[in-house]
């Protein structure tokens, strides 16, 4: 069974004493590929040094988080490009909308991710989209950009947004967030109607640990072998195997991001 985790934080401070040893247990887990997200221009570097490091096990996004987006300057944008260009740089983003935190004004969330949205389209390269209490504007925004392949980034939204990003052809991103019974219980009925070839898998780690996992880690942190578990949950509530899961999410990762 091979599983691809399209979103793990693995440039972050609580892999650094570990990172290789969380690869191991990842392969073990069957965790073929990942693709480490860049949500700042200097993170999007560390994961593009991480992935050639890895060449053909980990992948990188290039661009910049709402919660950044106040920083996005001419230059930025123009690194954001270049680092585009490399063929270890399979989407753009994380980038988005997110009026939950609002750590950038909204003026400045909308323009930085306006202007990611035109990166994806002149490189090829496709969105990895991040939206949190912004669906009309996220969805005004990519109106503006018809035909943009991408991926709605851990979605937690509900009936209404699940069918306005299928209906624009995005791909749909489940995490464990569909593991906790407090506030995911309505992904539950909604992953079932992800059509195969648009549902891929992630971890999000170290965020999202699986609620229901068994034993939990001591440090809590999630780490991408824990892919396995969430494809089992997401695979009893579609009513298939395992397999059939593994097999069908692996195969939409790499048909979007062009992965070897």
């Amino acid at each position: 069974m091979h599983l691809i985790d399209i979103g793990i934080n693995l440039t972050h401070e609580s892999y650094r004493d570990d990172r290789d040893a969380v690869l191991a247990r990842a392969a073990t887990a069957g965790v073929v590929q990942m693709m480490v997200t860049g949500a700042s221009v200097a993170g999007s570097l560390e994961a593009l040094e991480l992935a050639r490091a890895h060449r053909g096990r980990l992948y990188a996004t290039a661009g910049v988080h709402p919660h950044h987006a106040s920083e996005l300057d001419a230059t930025g944008l123009e690194r954001l490009r270049e680092l585009l260009a490399a063929p270890e740089v399979v989407a753009t983003g994380e980038c988005g909308l997110d009026y939950y935190r609002n750590f950038s004004p909204y003026a400045d969330q909308r323009r930085a991710f306006d202007q990611q949205l035109q990166l994806a389209a002149e490189t090829g390269k496709p969105a990895f989209l991040h939206q949190r209490d912004a669906h009309r504007d996220f969805m005004a925004a990519l109106a503006a950009h018809p035909g943009l392949p991408g991926v709605a980034h851990c979605f937690t939204g509900g009936m209404e947004e699940l069918e306005d990003y299928l209906r624009l052809g995005l791909h749909i991103g489940i995490t464990g967030w569909i593991c906790d019974e407090r506030r995911g219980a309505h992904l539950h009925e909604l992953v079932a109607r992800i059509p195969s070839g648009r549902l891929l898998i992630e971890t999000d780690g170290p965020y999202l640990l699986p609620r229901d996992l068994k034993p939990k880690p001591a440090n809590r942190r999630n780490e991408p072998m824990h892919l396995a578990h969430i494809c089992e949950v997401v695979a009893r509530l579609r009513g298939e195997s395992v397999e059939e899961c593994a097999a069908h999410t692996t195969a939409a990762a790499r048909a979007l991001f062009g992965l070897a």
